[in-house]
Formats: C-alpha cells, structure tokens, sequence
C-alpha cells in the first residue's frame, strides 16, 4: 500500500469510526476535518499513481427507468445539499412522472461527498445492496433539516439511526451498514473517479448523454430531453 491509499484509509476511518453513546453505535466525529481534507488531497494521487488498486468496482449504480433509453442523466448529489433537497422534492417528482417511469429515459444517482454526513447518509441509503436506495433518498431529503442541524458528528449519527429504524432497519443492519470501512473507501474512491471524469464542482449537477451542466430550471431540463428524445 503506497503513501497515497494510507492517507486515504486513515481518511475513512476518520470518517466511518464508532463509539457507543446510550446504547447504538454512532459515528464519531474525531478527526472528521482532517479526514475530509485527505480525502480530497490523496484520491487523485491514487487515480494516478495505482489506479489498479482502486475497489470503486464493488459499488453499484443507483438507476431508474429504462436502461435500454435513448437519453441518460446522472444526477450528482448531496444528501446534505439544499438545493439537491429542493430538486428532489419538486422537479424530480415531475421527472419521474414523466420521463423516468414512463421509460423515455435513464436515470442514474450519484453521491457527491461533500462531508461526513453525505458519506453516512450514502451508507445508510445503500443498505441491503441498495434495493431501498430511491425510498430511503426521499426520506433523507424529506428530513435533511432534522438530521444536519448539528456540526456534531455524533448527533448527525443519530439522526441517520433515527431515519434508519423508520424505514425498517434493526440495530444490527443499522450498525452492519454504517461501520463498513471497506465499503466507505470504495464509495470515496468511487466518487472521485466519477467527479473528475465529469468535471462536478457543484450540486446538483447533470451529466445528459455524456454532457455535464450545472443545475438548471425544469424547463431548461425537459428541452433538453426532449431535443434528445426526438433526436432534434
């Protein structure tokens, strides 16, 4: 392992370690600073230096709609992000309609990982493979102001427990989901790969047919899917 991935595990331990407060475990909040700034600082190194040793492969895409569609947008988010909340609850519930669940189009959710809280919520959502992952996004959108008011990691934890035993988790999943290191380094590797191939300084962005904007007005959207759909 060269210096590179070090920086980066001892990120992800950081980020991912445990303490027991009143019973469950939650996530600490020791060193979270320093971890992110390594995270940010050592990824590109190791897309560099040993891409090889990369384990972003074992994380599965998030997608909806029609995977055989002429048109496919990936959203970049943060479940901690505002304006990513307020996409979701508003244009989003229009997009489904629409587009995704009427198959004009593919839909693939990438987590951008912003913070600690981010990365956790990613962890959360991704339960069980992920089969939930679309429910539990809403629920964590629905309720970001509860579970982000606090700078503290460990009520942040709570919080996402809080949301974790209202769709239906035990402790035992709960904990399983949120203390895996090797599954939290590979969603840090993963967004990295996935940021710098697509040039994401901000949430929510779109990538449309391989194009990456900014966010942008549900009008602005459709046009585009519509251009592409009709292939004008």
């Amino acid at each position: 392992m060269n210096q590179s991935q070090l920086l980066l595990s001892a990120a992800v331990m950081s980020l991912t370690a445990v303490v027991t407060v009143g019973g469950p475990a939650v996530l600490q909040n020791s060193h979270a600073a320093e971890a992110v700034s390594y995270v940010s600082e050592t990824a590109t190194q190791i897309a560099a230096t040993d891409a090889h040793a990369s384990d972003s492969s074992r994380i599965s895409e998030m997608m909806i709609g029609n995977a055989d569609a002429k048109v496919t947008i990936i959203e970049y988010a943060s479940f901690t992000c505002p304006h990513c909340k307020t996409f979701h609850e508003d244009a989003f519930k229009t997009l489904r309609t629409d587009y995704i669940d009427t198959g004009k189009i593919n839909f693939i959710f990438r987590e951008v990982y912003f913070d600690r809280g981010g990365l956790w919520a990613s962890m959360l959502a991704r339960c069980d493979d992920g089969d939930r992952f679309f429910a539990i996004a809403d629920v964590l959108f629905e309720r970001q102001q509860e579970w982000t008011s606090s700078r503290d990691g460990a009520e942040i934890a709570r919080g996402l427990q809080k949301i974790g035993r209202l769709v239906g988790y035990d402790s035992e999943t709960l904990d399983s989901c949120l203390q895996d290191r090797d599954k939290a380094r590979a969603l840090v590797e993963w967004y990295q790969e996935n940021a710098t191939e697509h040039s994401i300084r901000s949430t929510p962005s779109f990538v449309i047919n391989g194009k990456t904007y900014p966010n942008m007005d549900y009008d602005e959207m459709t046009g585009i899917l519509d251009g592409l759909i009709n292939g004008t």
